[in-house]
């Protein structure tokens, strides 16, 4: 990452449809673990949730008393126990707040967990990701095997049954990653084998099998990038992305090609290769395509930033927390993770991946301040912070996308540290000079709960960028740095509709809960679902 300069049915009358999906684990293998083979066994049957013989069923309650459709079933079955429990003040309703039942009489299941919904009317869709995800949280601190989520029937403003569904799969997914692949004793393994989604109404069946399918291949995807994100750059090297496109590749059947430094140098990748010179590791420039679609459609590129270790060169950064620079492969890692949810969900869309992928180190041979070197498009750049390295390889892969004539090209970054200073950890960074585009990848971002934020991209930030020595330079100076630094790759993407998306703050999280966070894969997912419905 470059500097910070920077209605509910009668009881026995409803009808039950139960969407299951296995739980997987990672090992210490060296196969990327989780939700690898996902199948959605699919079935309608007639019974109410009290039931229902589950391990643990959790059910939804609200502010002021209120019980979900599902609670008022079970606390019928069980004379009224759920409504005098939350009367007594034990359990107040508020959003993620969880109360554990055991033996509940005339429940079938073992356990009933009543999850806080927050106030009824006021249900929003953080407020229902959250529930849906301290709903698993306490279910894992269980002894439980089996649990049956009875969320999916309640009511989110705005969104329908495949959305709810969808995003309840994504939460289980969130709450249940863990790496571990890196520890020599294996924690012992969680008891939780299997989920049922339960939805009330028969009506909402299709919507819901198509919100788990979605929600499985997402939060596969969002593993992947996590995998690869959370792994140590020694291990996670450019090599070692290359190698994993391949078995990406192999699995899901997608087209994939690896250039080498020769490669790169014929096509005269200047600005790529000067940030690779000072490191050990080769580059890759990894192609991966997915074809969905027919051979005439054009193309969705993505394009992600893969420094799998970022010193900052011979402008070294400071040492504290330069351990985080592993992560600066994660927009890398994201467009795996998408092809890999794409793919999996077979989309009627042709996505090709470009990964332009190296270590920026200090070295003899390393490219030093004031340096000028020429892009593949030809344009020369003065280098006056080797910090600033990400623009440099992401700017000859956005020429290289030109040669297949696409319908839009998004690259993905952790590109400044100025975009954490601007947006904070909440959102992602958005620049694009194109309006529609630029609306349809913040509505993506709503969708998913993976939100951005619209940036400017005018062109009075472009003098900050003027050299007296080249064409550009490689920066512009303290003010507006996530700016410029978008203004930079956007005299590269001319001849296309193009997007950035600044991930600098969104893509892992830092201290107790150290990690890479899988963002921007659902929204490009989001983004990638409605690109294939409209055509």
């Amino acid at each position: 990452m470059e500097p910070g300069n920077v209605s509910g049915t009668a009881r026995g009358e409803h009808v039950k449809t139960a969407l299951t999906w296995p739980v997987q684990y990672g090992d210490n293998s060296g196969a990327h673990p989780r939700l690898l083979e996902v199948k959605v066994e699919f079935s309608t049957k007639v019974a109410a949730p009290e039931k229902l013989a589950c391990a643990c069923i959790a059910v939804g309650v609200f502010e002021a008393q209120k019980l979900s459709v599902a609670a008022r079933s079970l606390d019928r079955a069980a004379g009224g126990r759920i409504h005098a429990l939350l009367k007594s003040g034990d359990m107040d309703g508020k959003v993620g707040t969880t109360r554990l039942l055991y033996h509940v009489p005339g429940v079938a299941a073992e356990r009933v967990l009543l999850v806080g919904m927050g106030k009824d009317a006021k249900l929003k869709p953080r407020d229902y990701r959250e529930a849906a995800r301290a709903a698993v949280a306490a279910i894992l601190d269980t002894g439980a095997v089996d649990a049956c989520l009875y969320l999916a029937g309640v009511s989110v403003s705005g969104h329908d049954a495949a959305w709810k569904a969808r995003q309840l799969a994504l939460a289980a997914s969130d709450a249940l990653y863990r790496f571990e692949r890196m520890k020599s004793k294996k924690p012992a393994r969680r008891s939780l084998e299997r989920i049922v989604a339960g939805i009330e109404s028969k009506l909402d069946a299709p919507g819901a099998e198509r919100g788990i399918a979605q929600g499985n291949a997402i939060g596969a995807g969002m593993d992947l990038a996590r995998d690869l994100g959370n792994l140590p750059a020694n291990v996670c090297t450019p090599s070692y992305l290359a190698e994993q496109a391949n078995k990406l590749g192999k699995q899901w059947k997608l087209g994939v090609k690896v250039l080498e430094r020769a490669d790169m140098e014929k096509l005269g990748m200047g600005a790529l290769l000067s940030v690779a010179r000072g490191s050990r590791q080769p580059p890759k420039f990894i192609v991966i395509r997915y074809r969905g679609a027919g051979k005439k459609d054009r193309p969705v590129v993505l394009v992600g930033k893969g420094i799998t270790f970022d010193t900052g060169g011979i402008s070294l950064k400071p040492g504290a927390e330069m351990d985080e620079m592993k992560f600066d492969m994660c927009g890398a890692a994201s467009v795996l993770g998408t092809l890999r949810a794409a793919a999996e969900m077979k989309l009627k869309l042709n996505i090709v991946g470009l990964i332009p992928t190296t270590e920026n180190m200090p070295g003899g041979a390393a490219s030093k301040p004031g340096d000028i070197v020429t892009s593949m498009s030809g344009q020369t750049i003065e280098i006056l912070n080797t910090d600033a390295e990400g623009r440099l390889i992401l700017c000859d892969a956005l020429t290289y996308a030109e040669r297949f004539k696409p319908q839009v090209v998004v690259d993905i970054a952790t590109l400044t540290g100025a975009c954490v200073i601007a947006l904070g950890h909440v959102c992602s960074g958005l620049y694009t000079d194109k309006p529609a585009l630029a609306r349809e990848l913040l509505a993506a971002g709503d969708e998913a709960w993976d939100r951005a934020w619209h940036m400017p991209l005018w062109d009075d930030y472009h003098e900050q960028l003027k050299s007296n020595f080249a064409d550009v330079a490689n920066i512009g100076g303290r003010p507006a740095g996530s700016v410029t630094a978008a203004c930079f790759l956007s005299r590269f993407a001319r001849n296309y509709d193009w997007a950035h998306l600044d991930i600098a703050g969104t893509a892992w999280r830092s201290g107790k809960e150290k990690g890479s966070t899988g963002r921007p894969v659902p929204l490009l997912t989001s983004f990638l679902i409605k690109r294939a419905s409209d055509d």
